[in-house]
């Protein structure tokens, strides 16, 4: 049974039950936004779910409610991010205020954030500089989940990749790259304003999250999901959270997991995957996990971005049965916004509980 939450009051839930734990205001408004923002495009695991495990973590140290991120621009256009063991999502908020004024007039700019936390969706933070008219990558790692190919010990996180472009305009269809109605258009309706591109992967078959929601509830995930510690494959979400994800696409996931763990830890001097400790429990010290984002601004190459793309995605629409990445995000977040979020009654419980609100 779920409980149908209006998006206004979730994040008045989650602020609460952060500051109610030590966290400054100002990022617990950043986590709640970014995790009702999940909820509502239906990414469960990266949404609410999460709240109990930060306010716990913010309760022990292990994640700083006090931290103020530090950011020094240390060459032209690279910005330099110290989450100070704090919370992602405040020192990318922080980083990307920097960022994305100097990628415009750079042309490009790259962003490293260090001592860093989990970062929820990273198509939340491509998004937001794509609606801002650049081409945004991010690059993350997490705690070690997966082995290297032919290995069997966790070296690498789930690593999530994410990459958005500006909205475009789709001639003849009434829409953009995503659809016509944004919520984040002046008036609400967003009827003025197509979506942003946006794609958004974890490197192993499946996010860590979809197991740890299958096993809170008690239910079996499919075959190739994950292996036990032993290597044998297992449908046991419990036994998966012991083991090791596999990565998508064999040894060509394995290997961009590499590429990311290089990205985001060790050239921001973050933990690597194997060092840092586990997002999901309130155990050990910070996790010291790190992000890479790349800015780039169409404008600085010369050619017509916005053409050449409404061109090539017409091509993939005009073709029966597609769609673009992200598209069904949207219309479930618009949806939400209009419906209210449906979140189930014992989460909804300890929510309240955490919040003080009962």
């Amino acid at each position: 049974m779920a409980v149908i939450v209006r998006p206004e009051d979730l994040a008045t839930l989650c602020r609460a039950a952060l500051e109610r734990v030590g966290v400054r205001p100002d990022a617990a408004a950043s986590v709640a936004d970014a995790l009702v923002a999940a909820e509502c495009m239906g990414i469960p695991s990266h949404g609410m779910s999460r709240l109990p495990q930060y306010v716990d973590q913010a309760a022990v140290g292990k994640v700083r409610g006090d931290a103020v991120p530090r950011v020094e621009t240390p060459f032209p256009a690279v910005v330099r991010v110290d989450a100070a063991c704090g919370f992602a999502y405040p020192a990318i908020d922080a980083g990307l205020a920097v960022a994305v004024p100097l990628a415009k007039r750079m042309g490009c700019a790259v962003m490293g954030v260090t001592d860093s936390h989990h970062c929820g969706v990273g198509g939340l933070h491509v998004e937001r500089a794509a609606r801002q008219g650049l081409v945004a990558l991010l690059f993350a790692n997490t705690p070690a989940a997966m082995a290297p190919w032919g290995g069997n010990r966790a070296s690498f996180g789930t690593n999530p990749v994410a990459f958005a472009c500006p909205p475009v305009a789709l001639p003849g269809r009434g829409e953009g790259t995503g659809a016509p109605d944004s919520p984040d258009s002046p008036d609400g309706s967003g009827a003025d304003r197509p979506d942003p591109l946006v794609l958004d992967l974890s490197l192993s078959t499946v996010a860590r999250g979809r197991i740890v929601d299958a096993a809170r509830v008690g239910r079996p995930i499919p075959e190739g999901w994950a292996v036990a510690a032993d290597g044998r494959p297992t449908t046991d979400p419990a036994v998966a959270l012991g083991g090791m994800l596999l990565p998508f696409g064999g040894a060509k996931g394995a290997a961009l997991a590499l590429m990311v763990e290089l990205l985001s830890a060790s050239l921001t001097g973050s933990n690597h995957a194997f060092e840092a400790t586990s997002f999901l429990d309130a155990e050990g010290g910070p996790p010291r996990t790190g992000q890479c984002m790349v800015l780039l601004s169409p404008q600085a190459f010369g050619a017509d971005f916005a053409e050449r793309a409404a061109a090539l995605l017409g091509h993939v629409l005009d073709q029966p049965g597609t769609r673009l990445p992200g598209a069904r995000r949207f219309e479930l977040q618009r949806r939400a916004l209009r419906e209210g979020v449906p979140v189930p009654r014992p989460l909804h419980e300890e929510l309240l509980q955490r919040a003080g609100m009962v």
